[in-house]
């Protein structure tokens, strides 16, 4: 177990050094399983071996072409279109735009699955609108970066799906899950700006009425994407097709759909190409290096020596999850959410399922914590991506924003942590 130690703190003096953090999980996991074994040769078989078999697995295929998905609908212009159908329906309603915003972060969300790209997309959509009707930056700028925390979740995400792959828990079975937390994610976030603005009214005014023509009309623009979401997420829950196959059917979708919109030339073909592979080269490079380094903390033993301490200690089961909700909330403070998920995982998992815990549970469970790092100060990615979009708003005001948000967040993953229904019901009706 010591070995483990020696190499998280030489992970974090190379992460303090600005080693990225590909790199530095894969040297200390590399050079620590040498020194486990002594033996070069042992190491180099290892990483290779990891490095074959990942890039074989035909699971992670799931990635690219989600993210290929995602961005075939964002040029298609599914971020304006959904801010104008849920407008109409909000907008004249105190904060209204604000509310407006963080459902179109839901349903922009459930197809792009990347809580920075909602962000940055959703901040270029809503905050014009929202400064149009004189909404406070702060109100405004939270509600788009809470909104966006949301994309992680709301299937189909990368997130759980790395965390399926990590665990190997069904992912059919993880998205059903996050699909109810997800909508309550929304809610409680309706909530926290009902709460705002019943402490200060005027930081959300009141829009303009739409006419019932206008909000029909919003609401078909947005019916092609909302059908393929359907076909995608119902053919998996239904068991027609595997979350690869859907995956594969979703970005042929998404591409059709950006096509009859006539949003798509060749440049614009090739930029989304070339957006997809590097984000999936990027992704995949983190998650290889996570794979090298949970070889050597599972060969230097550290999470059956965990599960051996917990065990010896007089504590219920429960307080050991809440210790390690805790450590989540510590971590999202310094890391980014990726780095926490592929550092964590490998170590608390085995704890929490020889505790007797679904992995399901607590995948999601997992995850709505990371939601919550993603607007945690000093790190908050999703607070500093907005703040490159919305480069006359300040990181404080960002902050100070979205304090309710960051309490509603937390005050969902208690209810989850309490009630492990809400995230097991949907999973259960699959058999």
């Amino acid at each position: 177990m010591i070995e483990s130690l020696y190499g998280f703190a030489a992970l974090l003096l190379l992460a303090f050094l600005r080693v990225p953090l590909a790199f530095a999980m894969g040297i200390v996991g590399f050079v620590g399983f040498y020194y486990l074994t002594g033996n070069w040769s042992a190491a180099e078989a290892m990483a290779a071996r990891r490095v074959v078999d990942t890039g074989m697995d035909y699971g992670l295929s799931v990635i690219p072409l989600f993210i290929l998905m995602g961005n075939f609908v964002s040029h298609a212009g599914l971020s304006d279109a959904l801010f104008r159908a849920s407008n109409g329906f909000l907008g004249h309603r105190k904060g209204g735009q604000a509310m407006a915003t963080i459902v179109a972060c839901g349903g922009f969300s459930a197809i792009c699955g990347s809580s920075l790209a909602t962000a940055a997309t959703m901040g270029r959509v809503a905050m014009p609108q929202m400064r149009k009707y004189g909404y406070k930056d702060s109100l405004a700028a939270a509600s788009i970066a809470a909104g966006g925390t949301l994309g992680i979740l709301i299937p189909p995400s990368v997130m759980l799906v790395i965390y399926g792959i990590l665990t190997e828990t069904s992912i059919r079975e993880l998205f059903a899950a996050g699909f109810i937390p997800g909508m309550v994610g929304i809610l409680f976030y309706l909530v926290a700006v009902k709460w705002v603005l019943w402490r200060d009214p005027d930081a959300g005014p009141a829009g303009e009425t739409v006419p019932w023509a206008e909000r029909i009309a919003a609401l078909k623009n947005v019916g092609s994407t909302l059908a393929l979401f359907v076909l995608v997420i119902g053919g998996i829950y239904l068991g027609v097709f595997t979350p690869t196959e859907a995956a594969g059917i979703g970005a042929m979708g998404a591409f059709l759909i950006a096509l009859a919109k006539r949003a798509l030339s060749p440049r614009v073909v090739m930029n989304v190409l070339m957006d997809t592979v590097r984000t999936t080269a990027m992704l995949f490079a983190v998650v290889l290096t996570a794979l090298i380094f949970a070889n050597f903390i599972n060969r230097a033993g550290l999470p059956t020596d965990l599960l051996a301490l917990v065990n010896g200690l007089d504590v219920a089961p429960f307080v050991v999850i809440l210790v390690i909700l805790a450590i989540y909330v510590l971590l999202g403070c310094v890391f980014e959410s990726m780095s926490m998920l592929l550092l964590t995982v490998p170590v608390f998992f085995p704890v929490v399922a020889g505790l007797g815990y679904d992995l399901v549970w607590f995948g999601i469970l997992v995850v709505i914590v990371i939601e919550i790092s993603l607007i945690t100060p000093p790190v908050g990615m999703n607070v500093f991506v907005l703040r490159a979009v919305l480069p006359d708003v300040s990181t404080g005001t960002i902050f100070r924003g979205v304090t309710p948000f960051w309490m509603a967040g937390t005050a969902r993953a208690l209810l989850v942590l309490v009630f492990p229904g809400i995230v097991l019901f949907l999973p259960q009706l699959l058999y």
